[in-house]
């Protein structure tokens, strides 16, 4: 049971990280609509199978308005 509350604690680290990393880059606030957005992209991405950085820079690629 461990090592599935490590793999969902990395889960979270790895989004987590992504989000805060794009959020202070544009100065938006993570609970704003574009923050909130932002993170719902973020989670699909991830499931698709991108790593924190590939995730990183398909958010860049992201224009969220």
């Amino acid at each position: 049971m461990a090592p599935a509350f490590s793999s969902q604690s990395e889960d979270v680290d790895v989004l987590a990280g992504a989000i805060y990393t794009w959020c202070a880059e544009r100065n938006i606030k993570l609970r704003s609509q574009q923050g909130l957005s932002i993170a719902s992209i973020a989670i699909d991405l991830y499931h698709a199978g991108q790593t924190q950085d590939e995730l990183l820079t398909a958010l860049h690629e992201c224009e969220i308005h």
